[in-house]
């Protein structure tokens, strides 16, 4: 007989994970693995390195599947992890850059380039999607993790402070001083 994967809960779902059984966690990251990346691009602004950190996040969530208290919603502690991870990737790159900008410029010049964001002529739209996720994504995070969880990922500002572990007028007044700071900065480019 087998066992519909769809009906359980994602605290059912981890239980059988660690039971050994492989489908149900690949049912978690079905369920969860758009929201998860819209976080994690929202956060960095990089649509190809938020697709690594996807699969980082999994794996990670996977090994820590023992530490998930099922009470809690599944959601929040992947977004948890995800954030971590965005945060790791973060000083991974800035170290990166430390150390390009050490080269002789021969080799700094091509290790650089990678960073930048080709030019899309062809559709306006992109450009300016594009601008604003590098906006987006050079926001202090304080400022830009509340933005991402509420704004582009619908999250209530309760679970957004549970996320954050920050009150729910801090997530108010990060989202309000992320905005002005968009506005000031995409008016200004």
């Amino acid at each position: 007989m087998s066992l519909d994967l769809n009906s359980l809960s994602d605290g059912e779902l981890a239980a059988l994970s660690i039971a050994g059984r492989d489908t149900a966690f690949a049912e978690i990251m079905r369920r969860h693995r758009e929201p998860i990346y819209r976080i994690i691009a929202g956060n960095i602004g990089n649509a190809d390195e938020a697709l690594d950190l996807v699969q980082e996040t999994f794996v990670s969530a996977h090994r820590a599947l023992g530490r998930y208290a099922a009470d809690r919603p599944m959601r929040r502690w992947l977004a948890t992890i995800a954030l971590n991870k965005c945060r790791d990737w973060r000083r991974r790159r800035a170290v990166r850059r430390l150390f390009a900008f050490a080269l002789p410029l021969d080799d700094a010049s091509t290790q650089v380039a990678e960073d930048r964001v080709l030019p899309d002529d062809e559709v306006a739209d992109r450009e300016e999607m594009a601008r604003v996720s590098r906006a987006i994504a050079d926001l202090p995070a304080a400022l830009r993790e509340p933005l991402v969880l509420h704004t582009l990922q619908d999250l209530t500002q309760a679970e957004t402070a549970a996320i954050l572990s920050i009150s729910e007028k801090a997530v108010e007044t990060r989202i309000r001083r992320a905005r002005a700071k968009l506005a000031e900065r995409l008016g200004r480019d």
